[in-house]
This record gives C-alpha cells, structure tokens and sequence, in this order.
C-alpha cells in the first residue's frame, strides 16, 4: 500500500514551485551612499551588459544565462545548466547543504 501513494507524493513534491532567481550584478555600497538613494540614481553594477547571468534557486547557483527580451519583458536564455544533482542540491534548504 505504501508503494502506491509514493507516486502521488512525488507528482506533489514535483508540483511545488520554488522562486529563480537571476543575479544580474552585485556591489558593495557604503551606509551613506545607501541613505543617500533617490529615485532616478543609477547604481553602476561591475558586469559587463553581455555577460552570461548567474541562475539561482535558494541562493545557489544553478546554471547561467544570457538575458533576452521576451515581448516587453526580460527573459533568461539558459546557457549552461548544472546537472541533476547539483539542482537538487540546490533544492535543500538545509545549513548542511549550503556548507559543502
């Protein structure tokens, strides 16, 4: 009986849906600078326009992409993608799994 409700659990796991996330730059800002935003301020980002992107899922890496314009949208095309096990990984919330 157990083997039978095993499919549905994993149809359900499969289902959820988890948020992606695409880095398109990182900086550091001093407090100030932070304090000093306005609307209209332009923070310069060290990433050329046509490098690839990085893909994450729970703030690990997943794959890399090149950003694309999707109708009035921004969009990824995916240009390397980790395998299996490494998205998996990426899946696991667990302090274990973000040390290794």
């Amino acid at each position: 009986m157990r083997t039978v409700t095993a499919p549905r659990n994993v149809e359900r796991i499969l289902n959820l849906e988890v948020p992606l996330v695409v880095l398109l730059g990182e900086r550091s800002m001093h407090i100030s600078e932070v304090l000093a935003l306005v609307p209209g301020a332009i923070i310069e980002l060290p990433k050329n326009a046509e490098d690839e992107l990085q893909l994450l899922v729970n703030n690990k890496p997943i794959g890399t992409g090149q950003a694309v314009k999707v109708g009035e949208n921004f969009g990824l095309r995916v240009t390397r993608i980790g395998d299996e096990a490494e998205r998996l990984e990426a899946l696991d919330k667990s302090p274990e799994a973000s040390s290794g």
